[in-house]
């Protein structure tokens, strides 16, 4: 790796004239500086063998006390795309990619494990809200590593929130059992060369970071990322600076495309999260 080339990720992905370059720097950190969200693809499919190394990677993700709470369904099928593209905001990039990943909390396997001991023996754990989290974290940090390994294979994926919409329809569209639901989904292809997107700078060290205790950003450095922000947004057609963004899909239950409901319909879902 040339220095030229940390230097130009990490610039990259700051876009902050105070960050230049790393000091400690490795191939896989290069890598991920370098990670963008896609939402054009090209027709080339993802083979059954890419599949398999990308869940292979999701499989090495720490997972709490090896419950391993997750699972993946791989939908590439054009009608379930379809009507998964329409369940989860009408984003048609879900069904242009060629394949599309549900990540799945998944508390069924220890439940069926239960009931086949048989004898009355119980995971009554399984209904309180830390049960939940170990399968919503679970189920991220697989994603987390099969999106760096779908990378690392030339392809190109995006996070799909919207896959919380409608939580029922789509468990009922993947036959997902009582105590699953999808948490999000990833659309995985080649990317477009001609789509017009790049790596979008992120907040600065000096504002996630905090050593030893809590700090509160100051004005000013959130008042420069809403700068820099802004200027990558109008280079891409879009508008508005980080904080505007962050009110606006905050502000309440009219912003959150129906997953202010998420509780009651998880608690029919078999999550009554206690």
């Amino acid at each position: 790796m040339t220095e030229t080339a940390t230097d130009s990720a990490i610039a990259d992905r700051y876009r902050d004239p105070a960050i230049v370059s790393l000091a400690a720097t490795s191939p896989v950190v290069e890598h991920q500086l370098r990670h963008r969200s896609v939402r054009s693809f090209l027709a080339d499919p993802v083979s059954d063998d890419q599949l398999t190394a990308i869940v292979a990677a999701a499989s090495s993700a720490p997972t709490s006390s090896n419950l391993q709470t997750w699972s993946v369904v791989a939908v590439r099928e054009p009608g379930r795309k379809e009507r998964l593209a329409r369940l989860a905001g009408d984003q048609a990039f879900i069904e242009e990619a060629p394949l599309f990943l549900l990540w799945v909390a998944d508390l069924s396997r220890a439940r069926g494990l239960a009931a086949a001991a048989g004898g009355g023996v119980r995971v009554a754990a399984t209904d309180y809200l830390e049960s939940l989290f170990l399968g919503v974290i679970d189920a991220s940090l697989a994603a987390q590593n099969a999106i760096v390994a779908a990378e690392s294979l030339g392809l190109g994926t995006v996070c799909v929130g919207g896959a919380r919409n409608h939580p029922e329809e789509i468990a009922a569209e993947l036959a997902l059992p009582d105590g699953a639901f999808v948490v999000f989904g990833l659309a995985v292809g080649v990317p477009d060369p001609d789509e017009r997107a790049g790596v979008k700078p992120r907040l600065p060290p000096s504002v996630v970071l905090h050593h030893e205790t809590y700090a509160a950003p100051s004005a000013e450095e959130i008042a420069a990322y809403d700068q820099r922000l802004n200027a990558y947004n109008a280079a891409h057609g879009l508008g508005g600076g980080w904080s505007e963004r962050v009110l606006a899909r905050l502000v309440g239950p009219a912003s959150m495309a129906g997953r202010h409901r998420l509780r009651s319909q998880l608690q029919r879902l078999g999550f009554p999260s206690r």
